[in-house]
């Protein structure tokens, strides 16, 4: 048989009030939202001042994402103190309660109001959260568009783009014997097929010796060059799209672990901010505890 502080037995005890209460736990999170909302604009005032269109005088994009990532960690889990700790403190003392049981009510109380407030936080600054959050993509977005045509056909591969192969197997079937001819007379359906010998090379990773010689001997035509001028362009042309795909991928890649780091460290730091919160409540019920029992003991 169990006896708490009061000298009750709990046989037959049963108490008729919730052990939840509500009130302390919106006012702790009431209070964690809006010291959330205060730290991250403060740190958007700071964060802007290490920004200027002179390139001598800003800070590098690294230095700024990394700046941008501790503040966030910090408001996080200074509002989660706070507010853990007035969840605690806040709340009525539980008669007849043991102090296992306490501890346990606080530590859930101080959850509760994590909880709460991440939910509230989230809901007035949607935007700003869901932006954070997909910045990867409209990282990897942007990369992609401005890679022109070798970004739009790095990532896919021939047979999902059967135009594509389909044009080019055409070319390759009436693809004339006399190319200067062809090159004087028809130059923008040259160019055409040149553009899908370019575009399937990209596809398939390489463009075939056939191919160089073939555009070789159109660009020796329409451009005034010996042959060897011509292959050296052709290569040299070649060279450049094969680099400008490799710059794509690695910016997917980078984007892709950014936003991986990103979601990770968020989780991470929502965790601790929760146990933070949670520890919070417990030392501030103690203490609200602590100090009734020492008033009480002068009485």
């Amino acid at each position: 048989m169990a006896l708490y502080r009061t000298g009750v037995s709990d046989v037959g005890v049963e108490s008729g009030v919730s052990a939840l209460n509500w009130g302390p736990i919106i006012g702790g999170a009431v209070a964690a939202a809006a010291t959330t909302l205060l730290l991250l604009l403060l740190g958007s005032g700071v964060g802007l001042t290490m920004v200027s269109p002179w390139a001598s005088e800003s800070a590098s994009f690294a230095t700024i994402g990394v700046t941008a990532a501790i503040w966030l960690v910090v408001a996080q889990w200074l509002s989660s103190a706070l507010g853990g700790y007035l969840t605690g403190r806040l709340r009525t003392k539980w008669a007849a309660v043991h102090t296992d049981e306490v501890f346990f009510r606080d530590t859930v109380h101080g959850f509760l109001s994590w909880a709460l407030a991440t939910v509230v936080v989230a809901g007035l600054a949607g935007s700003a959260f869901t932006s954070m959050l997909g910045a990867g993509v409209q990282t990897a977005t942007t990369a992609a568009s401005t890679a022109a045509s070798t970004a739009a056909v790095a990532g896919s591969d021939e047979a999902s783009t059967p135009d594509l192969a389909t044009g080019y197997f055409t070319d390759v079937l009436l693809r004339p014997q006399n190319i200067p001819n062809r090159a004087q007379a028809d130059d923008a359906a040259a160019t055409a097929e040149i553009s899908r010998i370019l575009m399937r090379g990209a596809v398939v990773g390489e463009v075939t010796e056939d191919d160089r010689s073939y555009m070789s001997a159109i660009v020796a035509t329409r451009a005034d060059l010996t042959p060897e001028e011509a292959r050296a362009r052709v290569d040299a042309v070649l060279q450049q799209i094969e680099e400008a795909k490799v710059a794509t991928q690695e910016q997917l890649e980078e984007a892709r672990s950014a936003a991986a780091t990103t979601a990770l460290l968020g989780a991470l730091s929502m965790l601790v901010g929760a146990f933070i919160a949670s520890a919070a409540a417990a030392l501030g019920g103690r203490q609200r505890d602590d100090e009734e029992d020492a008033v009480i003991a002068r009485v």
